[in-house]
């Protein structure tokens, strides 16, 4: 690592949330451009930056620097320029000349231990000068946090934030207690902490270290869907994660759950280990689903069996008596279930429903977990169908600094009905929001298929109630005439039940294609999607209309890997096609990228009808239109007319996605789907993962590989333990009667 000493001579972009700053450094006897993190610089301020010179495919050579030490420059021309390059807020050029006219080399000593003589100044007054003292020591004390913070290993970057969130009293408190940042400080996890607070020297057995620990791990399990943990589990995870005894992690645990942080239970004998807010969202959906289930409902205006008969005869559909069951127990029960597989006509028992409540004027909503889903159901149904978190009014609480549900129990959902789909998908918290929105009285709907993959936060809920039998549950298992003539449907099907699909019937829907290798079938994906399919079935646009599903994310078969090979075969660089480089990852206009997280703030507008809105959601899926480097900014368009702005520092949002795993696929459909079929790890090379797979393609399913490692992930009938007590308390309320 080099050390480079000089002065800021022009910066080049600043960005102010994160310091990123691209700018010219002027040395004794050099001049070049420099990249690294400055949370306060403009021209005329002297550094000494650490770090190494890189070359840049299009900018050239830069010196890329990690550390930085502010120096305060001597002399009267160096002051001057300090103070007129606009660090220190309230100073202007012609203020720097004034105030070095005045006080020359004692300047800083004046402006940090004698303020009040800055009135001596012309324009400054008492408050004037009492803010640009205040400006300057606060500029020197984030000089000081961060050079505190660069001996531990810590970015000045991540030394920003925790400026931002402890100001002056940063040093002492994270030398108190490191491990209060992973709670604290986004971005920051426990490993880093744990590295930190070891140069700290921070002992191994700290109850700091400890309870940070055992809060790690059970966000960890939580990560892999589990709402508890139990309690010896934990104990012996906890201690091989920190080295030290059981016994040591349980005398903590306990002191934990006495202070409120954590929550100690008794299920089915077994003592289990919550996070205290899974604890309260489980106690909190079993009490809401209680009082729904036990709730009287708003009477039906019409004879129900005289508007499924009119309803049959309107749409031409008969309905079977599993069908007519679903509808019957949905209108009359408060809570209730419908799950099936594709093809068993979960569709036409929505619409069904809607038509029946709309008739007895009662207000109806359709939602879904994603936005993917809920786009889906209202191109399927005809009826609008927004996403669960749209329909409780998530916001940004500034005050609170997090996500809140506007609709909740002293503001509930005006319905009388609440029908969600894809109902598979929903986790523990989302139900604890979507319950408590919910007034007694309103009808629940759930609709799902419980085969699928479960949700990706920590919670069984859909399983779970099923299995309970405290929610009364339609299981729909007859697939009907037409969608019997699909191999996909047959072949999801076969595969649910452990039996082989049929391959490669002519003219059907469904087809394996063997390969031995990998390599090979790398190759044959980007056959399949650049040219084979597109050139057999009319009218196939492969960027839009052919999905790369995979199990797993890393590898030679992972998603990271076959987004870069497919983003080469069908959007390679071009002259005329800017590109924007962001960690390991290259964006090009003109990719199709996803979102990986919701972002419920940022704006989007519509270029048809003028509309503006906020909110893009995990899971969308969207085209680069345009990357401006000037404005360093990134225009995507979703839904084909919903433009969304990102800053540079907001790519870590989006992904590449021409090729996207199993799980993000979820709540999804698409014309064509391909899938690579080889070893993966036993927990993702599962039965229902690959049903999950195989369900999201409307048109056409195409898997490439192994037939033998097909017909082993049909045999692995593993599903993922999750440790979820919703069922358990469920059956509790079932046993005493309560439901």
């Amino acid at each position: 690592m080099e050390e480079k000493q000089g002065v800021i001579t022009e910066i080049i972009f600043h960005n102010e949330d994160n310091g990123y700053t691209i700018a010219e450094l002027e040395t004794e006897d050099e001049c070049f451009t420099v990249v690294g993190c400055l949370p306060t610089c403009g021209p005329g301020t002297s550094y000494k930056l650490r770090g190494t010179f890189k070359m840049h495919p299009t900018y050239g050579e830069q010196f890329a620097f990690s550390e930085f030490e502010e120096v305060l420059p001597t002399g009267i021309a160096g002051i001057e320029g300090f103070l007129a390059s606009g660090v220190i807020k309230g100073i202007g050029p012609k203020m720097a000349a004034a105030i070095v006219a005045r006080f020359g080399e004692d300047t800083f000593s004046v402006m940090e231990q004698a303020p009040q003589r800055l009135t001596l100044v012309s324009g400054i007054g008492p408050k004037k000068a009492e803010a640009i003292a205040a400006a300057f020591a606060a500029h020197r004390e984030f000089a000081e946090v961060s050079m505190f913070f660069q001996q531990y290993g810590v970015s000045a970057e991540y030394a920003l934030k925790l400026y931002k969130v402890y100001g002056a009293d940063a040093m002492e408190l994270i030398h108190e207690n490191p491990y209060r940042l992973v709670e604290e400080v986004y971005g920051i996890g426990f490993h880093k902490a744990d590295t930190i607070a070891a140069k700290m020297g921070i002992e191994q057995e700290s109850p700091f270290r400890l309870r940070s620990g055992i809060k790690y791990a059970l966000g960890y399990f939580a990560g892999e869907g589990s709402t508890y943990v139990p309690q010896e589990e934990l104990c012996e995870k906890v201690g091989q994660l920190l080295d030290v005894s059981r016994e040591l992690v349980y005398e903590n645990m306990v002191d934990m759950a006495f202070a409120g942080e954590i929550q100690l239970d008794t299920l089915k004998g077994q003592t289990v280990v919550y996070l205290y807010g899974y604890y309260l969202a489980e106690q909190k959906v079993c009490r809401n689903l209680a009082a729904l289930s036990n709730a009287s409902l708003k009477s039906l205006s019409v004879d129900i069996d005289s508007m499924i008969a009119m309803t049959q005869r309107q749409t031409g559909i008969a309905l079977s008596a599993q069908q007519i069951c679903a509808v019957k127990s949905s209108l009359t029960s408060g809570i209730s279930v419908i799950t099936g597989g594709p093809g068993t006509g979960k569709t036409t028992i929505i619409n069904t429903l809607i038509n029946i409540f709309e008739q007895s004027q009662c207000k109806v909503a359709i939602a879904a977990p994603t936005g993917r889903a809920a786009k889906r159901i209202t191109e399927t149904s005809g009826h609008y169908a927004s996403t669960v978190h749209r329909l409780l009014e998530y916001y940004y609480a500034s005050d609170e600094d997090v996500m809140r549900f506007g609709k909740n129990s002293e503001d509930p959902l005006k319905y009388d009905v609440v029908i969600v789909d894809e109902a598979s998908m929903i986790d523990l918290l989302l139900m604890q929001g979507l319950t408590e929105a919910l007034k007694p009285g309103t009808r629940l709907i759930m609709v799902g298929d419980y085969d699928q993959l479960p949700s990706v936060g920590a919670g069984n809920v859909l399983r779970d109630m099923i299995e309970s039998e405290y929610v009364h549950t339609v299981k729909l298992k007859e697939i009907f005439r037409q969608a019997q003539e699909s191999m996909i449907v047959v072949n999801a099907h076969r595969i649910n039940q452990g039996e082989q699909p049929f391959l490669n019937n002519k003219d059907k829907d469904f087809f394996f294609m063997e390969r031995s290798s990998d390599k090979q079938i790398v190759e044959l994906l980007v056959q399949l999607i650049t040219k084979r399919l597109a050139a057999y079935y009319e009218g196939i646009v492969p960027v839009r209309d052919i999905q790369l599903l995979t199990p797993v994310r890393k590898g030679v078969l992972g998603s990271i890997a076959l987004n870069q090979v497919l983003q080469e075969a069908l959007n390679p660089p071009q002259q005329s096609l800017a590109e924007k480089k962001f960690g390991d990852k290259i964006f090009r206009e003109n990719d199709k990228v996803m979102q990986i997280r919701n972002n419920y703030e940022i704006g989007w507008k519509k270029r048809r009808d003028f509309s503006e809105g906020q909110g893009i959601f995990n899971g969308d899926v969207g085209f680069i239109e345009k990357i401006d480097k000037e404005y360093n900014q990134m225009t995507v368009i979703f839904d084909e007319d919903k433009y969304v702005t990102y800053d540079f520092t907001q790519l870590d949002e989006l992904e590449l996605a021409y090729a996207i795993t199993v799980h993000k696929s979820q709540g999804s459909e698409f014309p064509i789907v391909v899938m690579p079929v080889s070893w993966f790890p036993p927990v993702l090379a599962t039965r229902n993962l690959l049903y999950t797979a195989v369900t999201r393609g409307k048109q056409v399913v195409v898997l490439a590989g192994s037939e033998q490692r097909m017909h082993a992930m049909i045999d692995n009938n593993r599903i993922k333990m999750r440790y979820s007590g919703l069922r358990y308390r469920l059956e509790e309320l079932l046993e005493v009667g309560i439901g």
